[in-house]
């Protein structure tokens, strides 16, 4: 079957880029998001989040008449369903967080009556593992026979602002619930992936994703923990990793404030989750990355008594960063947010920083450089551009992200 048409449901970060790519493709893309005013947007050929390129294939794919978008499905030769899938948070700080494919369960269901013998069904959202199975599932309770439509999964592998250079260039991998479908969506995925696209099975591929996220926290955990280890030992933490990696066969990446995001911040508990207790190192390394924040939380407000102590004032802390990786507007599971958050819930006088947003509902953004000079404590928590090279004199400074020395 020829794919002509197809439905994406969610257009948040990997569902518009998606949609606007595979229109720019000449397919007929119908985009699918339960927020009016984010479809009111895409329909001016306009976009809601910050993405490098992405606005250029946006207003292209509108213009050509090629992407559309609506609140509703309608039917298509495939769909992809492109939702969050958190975890419900737990207010047990040793429990563990359990996943939430609540959206996809609620997308899957929206499709259902528009799903017809010969299509495929794909699921782009990290998921744990299981839950292509359970889109299965879902779709035959709702009355579709599964037998003659093809579902798999192939979970987005995409960096936030290489997003349209990487939907082309990286490698897919796709795991059907059969061996005909897995061929069907790798088939579809090769006209327009310049990238290798690799056939596996579908809880394959669904733990795939989940490792190369878990790979990269438990190495980030390392870092982390080594930079609290140096500030215990009055080290300094980024000229000690520097040093440490000229060595041929060692490469350790950079402490932060924490991780975040919608897929290392999360992924790791699908594992851990479903392991019974199995997951020793991988959960480890994401309770360290937790508590990454909140020893940053304790060391600027024990920075601020001691300002407070000396010059007999409260001062007010610049937080330089709220989303979760530098140059984005991203928020989810952000660190930085996270300690922002909690630093004014605990009476703490802050200025919130985000140059990549104009306004944010629960306190105000303040410009970089008028929290700067208002400020008596810099605080940075995410490297991004704008804050690189910056002269800062007469101020307290904690650097979190290693923007200072560059």
């Amino acid at each position: 079957m020829k794919i002509k048409t197809v439905c994406v449901i969610g257009l948040g970060y990997i569902g518009l880029p998606t949609a606007a790519l595979l229109a720019n493709r000449n397919y007929y893309v119908h985009g699918v998001d339960v927020v009016q005013s984010t479809v009111d947007t895409i329909n001016e050929g306009k976009i809601h989040i910050v993405e490098p390129e992405l606005d250029t294939f946006v207003r292209s794919a509108v213009n050509s008449g090629n992407l559309k978008a609506d609140i509703k499905p309608i039917e298509a030769d495939c769909f992809i369903l492109a939702v969050p899938t958190p975890f419900h948070h737990n207010d047990d700080l040793h429990a563990c967080p359990a996943p939430n494919i609540d959206y996809v369960i609620a997308a899957t269901r929206s499709i259902a009556p528009y799903v017809r013998p010969g299509n495929i069904v794909i699921l782009e959202s990290t998921s744990p593992v299981g839950t292509t199975d359970k889109v299965a599932e879902v779709l035959a309770e709702s009355g579709v026979d599964i037998s003659l439509v093809h579902i798999a999964h192939c979970p987005e592998r995409v960096l936030p602002g290489h997003i349209m250079r990487e939907l082309v260039e990286n490698d897919r991998i796709v795991g059907g619930t059969t061996a005909e479908a897995t061929k069907a969506t790798a088939d579809f995925y090769r006209t327009f992936v310049s990238g290798e696209v690799l056939e596996t099975d579908a809880k394959t591929a669904e733990m795939a994703k989940l490792t190369e996220n878990s790979f990269r926290d438990v190495n980030i955990a390392f870092a982390n923990e080594l930079s609290i280890l140096c500030d215990k030992f009055g080290i300094d933490v980024w000229n000690l990793i520097a040093l440490a990696n000229r060595h041929p066969r060692v490469n350790i990446l950079q402490p932060g404030a924490g991780v975040g995001g919608h897929c290392i911040a999360v992924d790791p508990w699908f594992i851990v989750d479903a392991a019974g207790g199995s997951a020793r190192l991988i959960e480890t390394a994401r309770r360290v990355n937790d508590y990454k924040s909140e020893w940053v939380i304790e060391k600027v407000k024990n920075t601020a008594l001691t300002f407070e102590n000396t010059h007999g004032r409260i001062p007010k802390i610049a937080c330089m960063g709220l989303a979760f990786k530098p140059d984005i507007d991203d928020l989810r599971e952000s660190p930085a947010l996270f300690i922002t958050r909690r630093l004014i819930a605990d009476g703490t006088n802050v200025l919130a920083v985000e140059p990549n947003i104009d306004k944010f509902k629960e306190f105000d953004i303040i410009d970089f450089k008028v929290a700067i000079a208002q400020a008596d404590i810099i605080v940075f928590l995410v490297g991004h551009k704008v804050f690189k090279g910056l002269r800062i004199a007469n101020k307290v400074v904690l650097d979190f992200c290693n923007v200072t020395n560059n």
